[in-house]
């Protein structure tokens, strides 16, 4: 089963790419400089922040469904990040490195399963889930603190 990892589009960040902390603390945002590495994973082109790499700490719309799975988390951007990462069955290493959760939505943005997993060993779960045709995407989020990752689609 081919699959689709995707970050996030830089768009709606990039007014914030600058600002400084008082103008970003009214937005609701937070800058980080990394400080270590990995532990900044941006979302947009889905790497670790090398270290002394400007983040901003943000709550982002992971998932817009009008449902009762409809939810919000924290996620890092990378200040200045551009390149939305896009790749067919190849799994970036922030996701490789960390245990994840899966949930596996149906079209209309209700969720049909899940499952924990280490990052290594993404591949046969993503099989797994996409096994079932009612399922139309998958997010993954970091297991531990919750945040977003990105996105899974049928390739």
């Amino acid at each position: 089963m081919h699959f689709r990892i995707s970050g996030l589009s830089p768009v709606p960040f990039r007014h914030l790419y600058g600002l400084s902390d008082d103008e970003l603390v009214r937005e609701g945002v937070i800058r980080y400089i990394a400080d270590k590495a990995p532990g900044f994973p941006d979302r947009i082109e889905m790497r670790d922040a090398d270290i002394g790499q400007r983040l901003l700490l943000l709550n982002h719309v992971c998932q817009p469904a009008d449902t009762p799975y409809r939810a919000t988390h924290a996620i890092f951007v990378r200040e200045g990040a551009e390149e939305t990462y896009d790749r067919i069955d190849e799994v970036p290493q922030v996701m490789r490195t960390r245990l994840l959760s899966l949930r596996a939505y149906d079209s209309s943005g209700m969720m049909l399963d899940a499952d924990v997993v280490d990052g290594r060993e993404i591949e046969p779960i993503i099989g797994r889930l996409f096994g079932n045709d009612r399922i139309a995407y998958i997010h993954a989020h970091n297991a531990k603190r919750g945040c977003y990752s990105g996105r899974i689609d049928r390739a």
